[in-house]
């Protein structure tokens, strides 16, 4: 189910699944006029007739002109998303493009233009005043009337929606949404101990009471989209056998590349093996729902682009940075994935490559720190970020991965500030840290 879920979740965030949509329920709404127009005279019902077009003439050029608008306005919007995403490119990074494709607005807006133009094309064929037989669809005509206003009022609000989405602080508050919701559906357990277990096993010397050992490889080159863990750790029950990972949802994997290692006593049938291929997803690009690093990897991206010489934007790294230190403060209180699992009796069935806080502070701000160099509002930045998830962190363990990159950023301040004020300022700032350590 969870796999048929992350299909679904591909499916609708695909720019095309929604104005398909739309499209077939206009055409829908076409059939289902067309028949309220065959049963009731609307030339009859009060009030109403004056708003029928009598002449089958007038609702030809009725519906021809909005048909015509529609299209027409359809390309114009296509063309404005076209420009907006090459904006976005040129100053964010194409990766963000996904963040575009997936505006639902920008969907829906393509997707009804279209749609009422197909339901005035259809509404338009059925329009008769020939060989004796008259046929006018009032109902159908005065939809399309109303349509083509909302959709010029739909047009606006397209307009100041691109015009505000290409945005810097924008963009980044949006994707800061996406990570947030990302971060939360992975790690939405926390924890309330007064400490962080970290069991470790001997996994060389639980191999060797193995006699046999069957390598997976991968069916083909990609980004690993998706990982049944579940569905894995099953399986090794089951057949009391070890399974251990080698990539995680996130990696690339050369076609042919080890996948896992399965570790067993007895053969098992060649072919549930071959089908454990079916519990990875691979495709061309990286997606949010296991990865949870996919989202701050488009945060750093914005923030180093605003930190090269080219651009020297050391607000908008800023402002990543702030938002990237809010994710950070979060983590500190949740559980990461066990690297071991075990059956029922304590047998260690599954290993697995699990995020880490240390990996998550890393990608966040690793090469935020090295693209920082010659910028010390920046740095002096970092080394705020550093203070407040300090200040948020309950474990040992994250108190020396963030001793570790404050020590990191003061070795930066020491080697490349020039002002000495700001050198003592930085310095004052990092024993908030190093004093409570």
């Amino acid at each position: 189910m969870k796999k048929l879920a992350f299909i679904w979740s591909e499916l609708t965030n695909s720019f095309w699944f929604i104005p398909i949509l739309i499209i077939l329920c206009a055409l829908g709404l076409s059939a289902v006029s067309i028949y309220l127009d065959q049963l009731i005279d609307f030339n009859t019902v009060t009030y109403f007739k004056y708003f029928v077009t009598e002449s089958a003439d007038s609702a030809r050029s009725v519906l021809s002109t909005i048909s015509g608008a529609m299209i027409g306005v359809a390309g114009t919007v296509f063309s404005i998303t076209l420009v907006a995403l090459t904006l976005a490119s040129s100053q964010f990074g194409s990766r963000l493009l996904r963040n575009f494709m997936h505006e639902r607005l920008n969907q829906v807006v393509l997707g009804i233009y279209v749609s009422t133009y197909l339901y005035c094309l259809i509404i338009l064929n059925v329009v008769k005043d020939n060989d004796g037989m008259q046929f006018i669809p009032s109902l159908s005509i005065l939809i399309s009337i109303f349509a083509a206003v909302a959709n010029i009022v739909l047009l606006i609000v397209f307009i100041h929606h691109i015009s505000v989405s290409i945005q810097a602080d924008n963009v980044i508050s949006d994707i800061s949404e996406s990570l947030t919701k990302n971060v939360e559906f992975i790690f939405s357990e926390e924890i309330e101990e007064d400490s962080i277990s970290n069991p470790s096993e001997d996994v060389e010397a639980i191999i060797e009471n193995y006699s046999k050992h069957t390598t997976v490889k991968s069916s083909e080159s990609g980004y690993l989209q998706y990982m049944q863990n579940e569905t894995l750790l099953n399986f090794a029950i089951e057949n009391n056998i070890l399974i251990i990972t080698k990539h995680r949802p996130g990696n690339y994997l050369v076609k042919g590349e080890k996948i896992f290692d399965i570790y067993t006593n007895s053969d098992i049938d060649q072919e549930a093996i071959s089908n454990l291929n079916s519990n990875f997803i691979t495709g061309k690009s990286r997606t949010p729902q296991q990865d949870a690093e996919h989202a701050i990897h488009q945060m750093v991206e914005i923030a180093c682009r605003a930190l090269s010489p080219g651009i020297n934007d050391p607000y908008t790294a800023i402002t990543c940075i702030d938002n990237l230190t809010s994710t950070m403060c979060y983590l500190t209180k949740v559980k990461f994935p066990e690297k071991y699992r075990y059956d029922d009796d304590g047998n260690l069935r599954y290993v697995l490559r699990p995020l880490t806080y240390e990996g998550m502070l890393n990608t966040s701000f690793l090469q935020i720190r090295q693209f920082s160099k010659g910028s010390p509002a920046v740095v002096i930045r970092l080394m705020e970020a550093m203070i407040t998830i300090y200040q948020f962190t309950k474990f040992t363990e994250h108190q020396k991965v963030v001793c570790r990159h404050a020590q990191m950023i003061l070795d930066l301040a020491e080697s490349s500030f020039e002002d000495d004020h700001d050198l003592k300022d930085m310095k004052e700032r990092s024993q908030i840290i190093f004093n409570n350590n």
